[in-house]
């Protein structure tokens, strides 16, 4: 059920990336807005897949207030026993950035888009592409390689 569900987040990052590309050359200040709108979805995708991975190994996040930070910083420790890290401490920076992002987008309802920021922010995100999907392929073989490895053990 896990790598069902990961795979199928993964598709929706994917779908995502997508989108981010189509407007990746944004002419128009509707234009900067819809790609900041899918900058802002693209790590809110990240996050529901490190919720899935969170919720099925570890307890709750008690720092409310940190919540989304904290949720990011965990998806880099490996668990010893439990589960390999899901992300490379690369991967975490650049997504950091973006979790930022989504935030001021979030809550910055009064304040306009600084381009030369959201140009920075694009370059992070298109860069994290391939860094994200080496992190996962990896996460994914280690735990499904050490789970096989634990059945065979009559653990």
């Amino acid at each position: 059920m896990l790598k069902a569900k990961i795979k199928s987040q993964v598709e929706t990052i994917e779908k995502l990336f997508a989108k981010v590309e189509e407007r990746r050359a944004p002419q128009s200040s509707a234009e900067w807005e819809s790609l900041a709108f899918r900058l802002h979805n693209l790590y809110c995708a990240f996050e529901d897949l490190f919720k899935i991975v969170a919720d099925a190994f570890e307890n709750q996040i008690e720092e409310k207030t940190r919540y989304h930070a904290e949720l990011l910083k965990r998806m880099a420790m490996e668990i010893e026993g439990v589960r390999p890290a899901l992300l490379s401490s690369e991967t975490v920076r650049l997504l950091d950035n973006l979790r930022s992002f989504r935030h001021f987008f979030r809550w910055a309802y009064t304040s306009d888009l600084d381009t030369r920021k959201l140009r920075l922010v694009l370059e992070d995100a298109l860069s994290l592409k391939d860094r994200y999907r080496h992190d996962v392929s990896v996460f994914m073989r280690r735990l499904f390689e050490s789970s096989t490895t634990k059945q065979k053990e009559g653990k």
